[in-house]
Parts: C-alpha cells; sequence; structure tokens
C-alpha cells in the first residue's frame, strides 16, 4: 500500500488520536457496550471509525451492535467533513455531515473534555429476515455524552442552587461537593451540553447489512438487490413484500434497471471518454501475460498498446476491442446484436445512472454499476474503497503504478 499512501489515496485522511483522546475514546465504547481498545495511537474517520481498532478486534463492524445497530463516536472537532471510510450505510456521511450542521458550535464546546457516542436508531432492535431491511424509513439519531456530563451538569446546577439556601453558604460539606464537582468536570454552569435527538430521513440506500444489500424505492417499482447469494435466495422465499428481488449478477437485473429508468447507456458517446480508455486499459492489463515492457508504459504508450493488443489470442483481443467491434459492424447493417459482439461485463461497465436521477440516487447507482462489473479503476477507487484496495494488494507492482498516476490524476 505504500504506492497509495505516498499518493495520499490510502486513508490520507483520517484523525490521530492518542493521550487524553484515547481515553475519551474508550468510554464512550464502554458506553456503547463495547470493549475498549488496548491501542495508544489510532487513526479515526468522520463517524469514528478506525481501521487500526477494526484490526485490533478482527471486526470491521467493532461499531455495530449486531447489523440493526449501528454506532458512532465524535472526539474532536475535526471529524467535521471528513469521510467516512468503511459506512455501514451509503448515508452514512450524509448523517455525519447533518449532524455537524445541526450542532457543530455544541460539538465544539463538548470535545474540549468529553466525547460524544451517538446511537443510530431504526427502530429495529434485531434483523431476522433480509427483507426487514425495508423497514428503514427515518433514522432517530440519539447522542449520549461520556462520563454523563448532560447528568453532571444538572446535579451540579442543584448543588449551587443547594448552596445558594439559607445559610448552605458555610455548609463545609456542600463546599467539598462542588469542589469535587468542578474538579472532576470543570465549570459546567454556562455550558450548553443538551443534543436532543435528530431524525433523518432515508429514501434508496445501500447496507452492509445480509452480505451487502441495494434498496431502490424512489422509482417506478422498489427493487431490491442482493449481493450475497445465501441472503438473496433466502429473499426470494418471502411473499409479503410487492418488491422485485434481484442478485447482483443475475442477467436480468440490468435491463429491469433500464427499463425502470434508473441507468443508462450510449456506446456511441461513451467511446469517446477517458472512462472508456481507462476500462480498456484496465481489460487489456487483464490478459497480458509475461510483458517485456512495465505494464505502466504499455498502457501509457498508444504503440505499445497496439503492439501487445495484437499479441494477445484472438479471443481475448476480440473482448478488449468488443464494444468498438460492434460499433464498427453497426456502420455496415443493424442487424448486429450487443450480446453478440460485446463482452457482457465491459458492456455493463459502460453504463451509467440514468441523467434524470437527482445527485444522491446517481452517487447509490454508481456504487451498484461498480459493484456489478469493477472495470474504471478510478470509479471502483471512489465507490468502494475497501473492494479496491483488497484487489489492488495483489496486482503487478507497475500496473499499480499506472493505477496511482491515473486516480491521482483523474483521468
Amino acid at each position: 500500500m505504500q504506492k497509495l499512501i505516498k499518493a495520499n489515496l490510502y486513508k490520507s485522511e483520517l484523525i490521530p488520536v492518542s493521550g487524553k483522546l484515547v481515553e475519551r475514546y474508550n468510554k464512550c465504547l464502554e458506553k456503547l457496550g463495547f470493549t475498549p481498545t488496548k491501542l495508544k495511537t489510532f487513526l479515526v474517520d468522520g463517524i469514528g471509525w478506525s481501521p487500526e481498532i477494526a484490526e485490533e478486534k478482527q471486526d470491521l463492524n467493532y461499531l455495530n451492535n449486531g447489523e440493526a445497530n449501528p454506532h458512532g463516536i465524535i472526539i474532536t472537532p475535526l471529524q467535521k467533513g471528513k469521510p467516512v471510510y468503511l459506512p455501514f450505510h451509503s448515508f452514512d456521511r450524509e448523517m455525519m455531515k447533518y449532524i455537524f450542521k445541526i450542532y457543530d458550535e455544541k460539538i465544539k464546546d463538548i470535545t474540549r473534555d468529553s466525547a460524544i457516542c451517538i446511537d443510530f436508531d431504526q427502530k429495529i432492535d434485531v434483523f431476522y429476515e433480509p427483507l426487514d431491511v425495508l423497514k428503514y424509513n427515518t433514522i432517530h439519531i440519539n447522542f449520549h455524552l461520556m462520563n454523563n456530563l448532560y447528568h453532571q451538569q444538572n446535579e451540579q446546577l442543584q448543588l449551587i442552587e443547594k448552596f445558594k439556601k439559607n445559610y448552605n453558604f458555610i455548609d463545609e460539606d456542600i463546599h467539598a461537593e462542588l469542589l469535587n464537582s468542578a474538579k472532576k468536570y470543570g465549570d459546567l454552569r454556562e455550558r450548553d451540553l443538551n443534543l436532543p435527538a435528530i431524525d433523518f430521513k432515508v429514501s434508496s440506500f445501500y447496507t452492509r447489512a445480509f452480505g451487502g444489500v441495494y434498496v431502490l424505492r424512489d422509482f417506478i417499482f422498489p427493487i431490491v438487490v442482493f449481493e450475497d447469494k445465501k441472503w438473496h435466495k433466502e429473499a426470494i422465499k418471502d411473499t409479503s413484500h410487492e418488491v422485485l428481488i434481484y442478485h447482483i449478477h443475475q442477467k436480468e437485473l440490468i435491463a429491469k434497471l433500464r427499463d425502470h429508468v434508473i441507468i443508462e447507456y450510449n456506446l456511441e458517446k461513451v467511446v469517446e471518454t477517458k472512462r472508456y480508455e481507462r476500462i480498456k486499459k484496465y481489460e487489456l492489463a487483464l490478459h497480458l501475460k509475461n510483458p517485456q515492457h512495465p505494464i505502466k508504459d504499455i498502457l501509457s504508450n498508444p504503440i505499445l498498446f497496439k503492439s501487445y493488443l495484437n499479441k494477445l489470442d484472438i479471443d481475448s483481443r476480440k473482448k478488449v476491442m468488443s464494444v468498438e467491434r460492434y460499433l464498427e459492424k453497426l456502420e455496415t447493417s443493424n442487424e448486429f446484436k450487443i450480446a453478440d459482439i460485446v463482452d457482457p461485463m465491459l458492456f455493463y461497465a459502460l453504463h451509467k445512472p440514468h441523467s434524470s436521477l437527482e445527485a444522491k440516487h446517481q452517487d447509490l447507482i454508481w456504487k451498484l454499476l461498480v459493484n456489478i462489473s469493477p472495470k474504471d479503476i478510478l470509479y471502483w477507487y471512489w465507490y468502494n474503497k475497501e473492494d479496491f484496495y483488497n484487489n489492488y494488494k495483489n496486482w503487478d507492482e507497475s500496473l499499480k503504478d499506472w493505477v496511482v498516476e491515473t486516480i491521482s490524476n483523474n483521468v
């Protein structure tokens, strides 16, 4: 991962945590029902998730009490606007933006000497069946302060009122109580520590529950797409919900998404784009065997690209160039069908969210398309970083160089 790290492409926006912040983070973990970390330093993202703690606990979802009960931790205002690197839901980053939009100043004040534990409550205590994800509607976001600071403030204010009554100002026991409270929690009299729960409305979304599920319900008819075959098979047994259910690699899915005006394609236009060039170059790289030149040079140099394209076996060559072959044949006759010439995975990769979709829905559909056919390394990096990182580890060193350069230059 060193090349990605050097190019600031590997979790570069994580926030370092050490010293007192570690203690506060651990108190939040305990308050949420988790065991504290033994690490003295680690990094956190916008929602408070840490890759180091996940590795220590051998649990990517260590901030979840089951798949139906995710949590977050805010220990510094620096988390504002930071990425959520392993979101459990596609809307997690938007939820964090919403929280900071409403409580930005309070968060700055509270995190001076405390931390905020977040409970994302969708009114589902536990999942029993895969289509329970359809119950997602409004997320009720609850906040809890480390050390119950809000309650300590109330106790401190009650002590002050008690101190003011009659001749209590000369009572040494009350003096001691006030001093102990001030030493332990500071002067809480003028601080606004009240964080009422807020609601976040959910429409279409992705969740990593049940092995990964897309819930598309803002379109012609609700569609649920499963990434896990086991849960897909379980879901299709359910006859109580009026939804269309697909596995992510079902051939019928792409056609259905087009029919429902969720995705579209235009091969004549897309072949003129940088996106198509990235996809074609990556496809060629997958077919190279024992190249005599660095893969980065082959993909960057048009002469070398053509040379190695011609060295491929005929089937591989047809696959890499299948889109352009189809368009050439189409100029002579409209009898040719895409399915007969264009490689299916290449064809899927060249789809895009329909232009009529809202921005928030476009991001969700890009994520779905990338997971159906991960061919565009830039969009792969943008929309499924964890899967991108896992695949990157196994690539040729020279291919890694090309990938890093391509993503860094956004071309």
